[in-house]
């Protein structure tokens, strides 16, 4: 087991107004954001399932035409390969689980 303070991670801006702190096991990657209210990930897809769970403010992700806006407690489970994008609706903060690990995170 591998224990981590996730108050003691130092962010790492990923694109302009997306700010995360990860931890990795072997086979996943968890994620801690901070969105700033208009930041925009643009469309992306990867290999990774990727489950994201917003704990404060509103983030929007679309994919394939549809649009999600999601809130505090509002969860929206992304499949491996689909592309998607996401957009700060206000300030927001995330956690994201992927898996598998994302090596890019490292």
């Amino acid at each position: 087991m591998e224990y981590t303070d996730t108050n003691s991670l130092v962010p790492k801006e990923v694109v302009k107004g997306v700010h995360g702190k990860f931890v990795h096991s072997p086979h996943m990657t968890m994620a801690w954001w901070h969105i700033e209210e208009g930041a925009m990930l643009p469309e992306h897809s990867h290999e990774h399932e990727q489950v994201v769970n917003v704990i404060e403010g509103t983030l929007e992700i679309s994919s394939g035409g549809k649009k999600w806006t999601l809130g505090p407690g509002s969860v929206l489970a992304i499949p491996s390969g689909v592309p998607h994008l996401a957009r700060g609706v206000t300030e927001c903060r995330v956690i994201d689980a992927f898996y598998p690990a994302r090596e890019d995170y490292k």
